[in-house]
């Protein structure tokens, strides 16, 4: 395609971490989505993204980037788990 493996990438990571059609206004998506649930329903959102983002990678043109998103929502989910007081010395 002419394209550089570095501005591919830069452009999967756009498509994963801030897609624009999720970021249209002031709000972005995920934080209206975040800010209507509890703590446990937003966890459940999560888990549930993670799943279909990781069930579905197999089967559409690119794999990559739907397991990127997979980590993407894992990571947020992650962050919900981590003790307040995590990187301060303390081990889990």
């Amino acid at each position: 395609s002419g394209m550089s493996d570095a501005v591919a990438m830069e452009i999967t990571e756009d498509l994963v971490n801030r897609p624009t059609h999720y970021t249209h206004s002031n709000i972005e998506c995920i934080s209206a989505i975040e800010a209507s649930m509890s703590v446990a329903q937003f966890k459940g959102f999560l888990k549930g993204q993670v799943m279909k983002y990781l069930w579905r990678y197999e089967h559409k043109g690119n794999p990559l980037q739907d397991i990127e998103k997979a980590q993407w929502y894992l990571s947020r989910l992650r962050k919900l788990e981590l003790p307040e007081d995590y990187g301060m010395g303390r081990k889990i």
